[in-house]
């Protein structure tokens, strides 16, 4: 297996498994840990995750597969999600994933060719009051027009 972590985080890792009461219980937080490091989750860490917490490697691949947070491939420095749910899609976030398609130059789902954003297209981000909303890293903004999206998106460095 060739996957290697930063000495702090193994650390931050081996301290964090001690405070669950199963090894399964911290799958998330070590996720979150590896995709801060790295990026993403490669094939390689999620062979690493399943050794260190002990589980079959499908249930590190179903976590996965499951939390749109997390990413098995790499993104670019500014991941954009932007909630296509029933609240959103009412006010008007086909229109918002559009604009930023044009305006990017890529489909949800795809990286800009300089490695500066990654558009995605997600189920819900849990604030529908301010719908539509839209997701960078970890920031939320919502409600959003395709004014303020153009805004949001000059004031980046």
């Amino acid at each position: 297996m060739t996957f290697s972590l930063s000495a702090g985080n193994a650390k931050r890792i081996e301290e964090l498994v001690r405070r669950y009461p199963t090894k399964e219980a911290a799958l998330l937080p070590v996720l979150h840990i590896l995709q801060r490091e790295k990026g993403y989750i490669s094939p390689e860490a999620e062979e690493w995750v399943a050794a260190t917490l002990d589980l079959p490697p499908l249930r590190v691949r179903e976590v996965l597969s499951f939390y749109t947070l997390l990413r098995r491939k790499p993104a670019g420095k500014y991941v954009i999600q932007v909630c296509r749910n029933i609240s959103c899609f009412l006010a008007g976030s086909e229109d918002i994933i559009r604009h930023l398609e044009s305006r990017l130059g890529i489909k949800a789902g795809e990286t800009t060719a300089d490695g500066k954003y990654t558009l995605l297209a997600v189920e819900c981000l849990g604030n529908c009051d301010h719908a539509p909303c839209l997701m960078i890293n970890d920031d939320d903004h919502g409600p959003v027009s395709e004014d303020t999206v153009d805004a949001i998106l000059k004031g980046l460095p």
